[in-house]
């Protein structure tokens, strides 16, 4: 019992002389690290009422803002620990050694995250634009400073790392897709007349953009047919159905107007060889 009353007593000393020999380096570490946390506060609204002024982006303007009070906050616990007499070398070396492993496993985020800055910095493309990508094609739903989702047609929504939207072929479109198709005619047909009729038939329908008019002309020269080549812009959201209802029309107002689609058509002699 004397001897747990005794080391009561010592450590009951030890806390009583580091209390009187460091109260006022913890209160001045305490005070520093306080003033820096409401300084860094301050000046992060100060910094992104300026910026929000400018030209800047907000989403930008905010990282940026953000990024700068946790420097004032970083540098401010350094200084207490300066005042608390512990020296930082190691601790920055130890941190140094953190930050670069951490900065390894994470460099693929890193990237998606910087090139997200240049995205939102840049704007090749904003919400509401049709893009396409690696191969993968949608409406911007949203931008994020990591990734960008797309949602297409089918309601599914994509969701794309930023890293691949630098550096790479992005294509926009804007609220439209461009829609490819073409249609066998006979030879002896009225092309011109075809060409018309198809190009009004795509003009006049609800379906493609006004702003652009469809190109119709002759694509190629078949065996059996001249194949007629058009070229129209829909709404993305609505691609393969306004695609599917400009073939059905264009099929329709060719029978209406008498214009043949031939078969494909061989041609076999036989020759009767000499005897």
């Amino acid at each position: 019992m004397e001897q747990q009353v005794n080391e009561i007593s010592k450590f009951y000393n030890v806390v009583i002389e580091f209390i009187t020999n460091y109260s006022f380096q913890i209160l001045g570490a305490i005070i520093i690290f306080a003033i820096g946390i409401v300084a860094s506060k301050y000046v992060k609204k100060y910094v992104l009422k300026l910026l929000l002024k400018t030209k800047i982006d907000e989403t930008i303007s905010g990282f940026i803002a953000s990024f700068i009070r946790v420097i004032i906050i970083v540098m401010m616990a350094v200084l207490a620990l300066g005042k608390l007499g512990i020296s930082i070398g190691p601790f920055i070396a130890a941190l140094g050694a953190v930050s670069l492993t951490a900065g390894l496993a994470i460099q693929g985020s890193v990237a998606n995250f910087a090139a997200g800055v240049v995205l939102i910095a840049t704007k090749p493309f904003k919400i509401g634009d049709t893009i396409t990508v690696h191969d993968t094609y949608g409406e911007v739903q949203e931008i994020k400073l990591a990734y960008t989702v797309l949602v297409n047609e089918d309601k599914e929504q994509i969701t794309i790392p930023n890293k691949y939207m630098i550096g790479d072929v992005l294509v926009n479109s804007f609220s439209y897709r461009l829609v490819e198709g073409s249609i066998g005619v006979a030879y002896d047909s009225d092309i011109e007349k075809t060409i018309n009729v198809i190009k009004e038939t795509l003009n006049t329908s609800d379906e493609t953009s006004s702003d652009n008019e469809p190109i119709v002309g002759i694509e190629t020269f078949g065996d059996s047919a001249i194949n007629i080549g058009y070229r129209y812009w829909v709404p993305t959201n609505s691609f393969f159905k306004s695609q599917y209802n400009a073939n059905q029309k264009v099929f329709d107002v060719l029978n209406k107007s008498n214009i043949t689609i031939p078969f494909p058509q061989r041609e076999i002699r036989i020759l009767k060889g000499e005897e």
